[in-house]
């Protein structure tokens, strides 16, 4: 056999890089081989159009092995097992326990429970988890900043009462002050101390976290890879060596750590993001010189980012959440949480919750996944991926330590600021279509109504014990959020516009433009009326006055607009909103003529729609 596969591969010469380059270049016609194929990041580093095996050469990334240290290639070695979490926001216990119990028959073996702080006490917590073998499963909670050592402390009387063994116990509590002052720009520094407290009472539960970094709300906010990334190792500095500082020793201090990091719908990157993460906090951990190397370990939860949701179209998140579920099982995380595909206009139902849960097992049982540490481990492509985002996030957090470290910098709004500009930054590329979210700002279903689905605001749930905000919070609108709130404009008007393609000329061009054209004016909640073709603008222009179109769309290719565009534009020009697909070189002329609007490639999709919702007096 072996011999046979040398012989197999003795029939295909190997090819150098050089000759790749040869070829390309002939290919490119002369076209500039970094502008036409090198991809530039919102990172700040370039992707070549393809890697070979000599990429691999000088880097560290595959000496190493699964469950060693820098723990690149994850921390688990025999399988990739992680947990499949669900979280549910607790109104009544006795709810929330019936619930529980129902969806760990269903594949769930981790929870996630958001309790209400009012309403903690013993009796709270043994309804809650009555009949809930604790020792199987993974418990996560979250409840008010102020009220987790409380929570903590119940927690392990509980536990005690139902003598668990504290090694058999996992999962979390949700203690992040640092969170809640990105999302709130109120000041609570003040209640970090408690972290040792809660370290302490959490101490004989070695499986057990309690102080949590929560760069998922960087995730939700648009933050870029590397700025989720190099923040939360800011942020996990910043609690480890308060935590030091208070007299905890550092190997127990790391290993109450947890990270909770979002996940985008960059999917390679994102493997990368993970393989880089663990490597970089085993760096930070081991500077403080834990007596073992073990505590160097990252806990990293993931869950699917609500950046990317859409309102519209809403089953296309489900395609978004599968990938970006599947690139952080194939990166190794310890539990992942999917997105309900629903959340962005409802609270998730039954069959939202059941479609997120399967995803995951589909994942498991379907894909094996669980059953191959490190799959990308080896990848040309991903480990230069993943030097590339550790450089870049690495950068990032040793400009946040020279700053005076993560509190300093949310105090200041340095973090806020970064973030907020990417969001801004992002939400620009999706109105100009750089960025595409499939059914939003490309692809529009046509016939789809919202029918009374309305954008859900987030709720943190706390209570206002604090002071005014005293600097700035993040910014968490969706990438979608513009588009559907112009597009909600159009349907709450009651009136909804008619775009009639008035297809003329060059049979190719006038296809391809009519689609474009219908394709950009649906995105608005418009009616679209293709057709195909008219002999004449006379009779092109007679039925789009017959359909009663509000927009008529000249569709034709570049030459023809100066024989078609002036007489259809004379026809119609005080009865509709007249529109020219494409930016002719006769534009100018057309300009001159009087024709306004234009929609191209080059468009700005979302203003220009804006524009015109308010020529058609839809407010």
């Amino acid at each position: 056999m072996a011999d046979s596969k040398e012989k197999l591969f003795s029939d295909f010469p190997p090819v150098s890089t050089q000759e790749w380059m040869d070829k390309i270049q002939v290919d490119l016609k002369g076209a500039d081989y970094e502008k036409k194929l090198v991809w530039k990041t919102n990172e700040g580093f370039k992707v070549k159009p393809f890697y070979r095996q000599e990429d691999l050469e000088g880097l560290k990334t595959t000496d190493g092995l699964p469950g060693q240290y820098p723990y690149l290639r994850g921390i688990k070695k025999d399988d990739n097992t992680w947990f499949i979490r669900q979280d549910i926001r607790v109104d009544d216990p006795a709810e929330a326990n019936a619930k529980a119990l129902d969806i760990l028959n269903k594949g769930i073996d981790s929870l996630g429970f958001h309790v209400p702080a009012k309403a903690l006490d013993a009796d709270f917590i043994r309804t809650l988890l009555k009949d809930i073998c604790c020792e199987c499963i993974e418990l996560n909670f979250t409840t008010c900043q102020r009220h987790t050592l409380q929570l903590a402390e119940l927690l392990v009387a509980y536990f005690k009462e139902k003598g668990y063994d504290p090694e058999k116990i996992q999962g979390s509590v949700n203690f992040d002050p640092i969170s809640k002052m990105l999302q709130k720009g109120k000041d609570l520094s003040g209640i970090v101390a408690k972290g040792a407290e809660l370290v302490k009472v959490l101490a004989p539960f070695p499986k057990f976290r309690c102080i949590a970094v929560n760069s998922l709300k960087l995730n939700n906010a648009g933050a870029y890879i590397y700025q989720e990334l190099g923040y939360a190792l800011a942020w996990g500095n910043y609690y480890l060596n308060a935590l030091v500082e208070a007299g905890i020793p550092v190997d127990l201090a790391a290993r109450k750590i947890k990270f909770n990091f979002g996940i985008s719908s960059n999917y390679f990157m994102e493997i990368a993001k993970f393989r880089a993460a663990r490597m970089l906090w085993a760096d930070i951990v081991k500077a403080y010189g834990p007596t073992e190397e073990c505590a160097c370990k990252m806990v990293a939860h993931a869950e699917t980012s609500t950046f990317n949701l859409t309102l519209f179209d809403a089953h296309v998140n489900l395609l978004r959440t599968q990938t970006e579920a599947m690139s952080a099982a194939i990166a190794g995380v310890n539990s992942i949480t999917v997105t309900p595909f629903d959340k962005v206009y409802e609270t998730p139902n039954e069959f939202s919750e059941r479609i997120a849960r399967n995803q995951q097992l589909l994942l498991k049982e379907e894909a094996h996944l669980n059953r191959i540490v490190d799959a990308a481990g080896g990848s040309y492509y991903i480990e230069n991926l993943t030097v590339a985002i550790a450089q870049q996030a690495w950068n990032l957090f040793l400009e946040t330590e020279d700053a005076g470290g993560m509190l300093a910098a949310i105090q200041q709004g340095t973090v806020q600021d970064t973030v907020n500009a990417s969001n801004k930054a992002r939400h620009e590329a999706v109105s100009k279509r750089k960025e595409i979210l499939l059914g939003t700002n490309q692809y529009p279903n046509f016939s789809e109504r919202a029918e009374g689905k309305m954008p859900v605001s987030c709720c943190c749930g706390c209570g206002g014990h604090e002071n005014e905000a005293a600097f700035a919070s993040l910014n968490t609108d969706r990438a979608a959020s513009e588009f559907e709130a112009l597009r909600l404009q159009t349907e709450h008007s009651g009136k909804r516009p008619k775009a009639f393609m008035l297809t003329i000329g060059n049979l190719a061009m006038r296809q391809a433009r009519a689609q474009f054209s219908c394709n950009f004016l649906a995105c608005a909640g418009y009616e679209v009326i293709d057709n195909l073709g008219f002999a004449t603008v006379e009779e092109g222009a007679e039925a789009a006055l017959k359909a009663q179109a509000d927009i008529v769309v000249i569709c034709s290719s570049d030459d023809e607009y100066a024989q078609y565009a002036v007489p259809a534009y004379e026809l119609l020009k005080d009865k509709v909103l007249f529109i020219v697909a494409g930016a002719p070189a006769c534009m100018e002329e057309l300009k001159a003529a009087g024709i306004e609007n234009f929609i191209h490639v080059r468009c700005n999709v979302l203003e220009t729609l804006k524009s015109y919702n308010e020529k058609l007096g839809i407010k």
